[in-house]
């Protein structure tokens, strides 16, 4: 099992940028694929972006491709979701999400173990 913290949401203007961090429990936390969604108000959660535990691999929202970037310290048990060139329509709750699976890579049913969330808003 793996305990998930999200932090570094913020207030930001357009065209800024921001790093949310996902700090894990567990040591075994190398092993689990980690996967960033997002939930803005009246819409369903979705897929952001996941890094590999296995090759590395990096899949996208096509929304968020060239713009963000998700990478992970296995020492410090930390995934993060770098998020630049920020828009209004970024605005949502952020959540990382845990699973030793490889399906279901873009679906929440595909993930376990997830974090409260942290509030990303994009507004001048």
């Amino acid at each position: 099992q793996v305990q998930l913290v999200e932090s570094g949401g913020g207030l930001v203007q357009p065209g800024d940028s921001l790093r949310l961090s996902c700090a894990a429990s567990g040591s075994t936390f190398s092993r689990y694929h980690v996967g960033w969604f997002r939930q803005a108000p009246g819409k369903e959660r979705e897929f952001v972006a996941r890094i590999s535990a296995s090759d590395g691999s990096t899949p996208y929202a096509d929304s968020v491709k060239g713009r963000f970037t998700i990478s992970r310290d296995n020492a410090k048990n930390t995934v993060y979701l770098q998020m630049n060139s920020l828009k209004p329509e970024d605005t949502a709750v952020y959540y990382c999400a845990a699973t030793s699976s490889i399906w279901s890579a873009r679906l929440t049913t595909g993930y376990p173990y997830w974090g409260q969330g942290t509030q990303v808003t994009v507004s001048s």
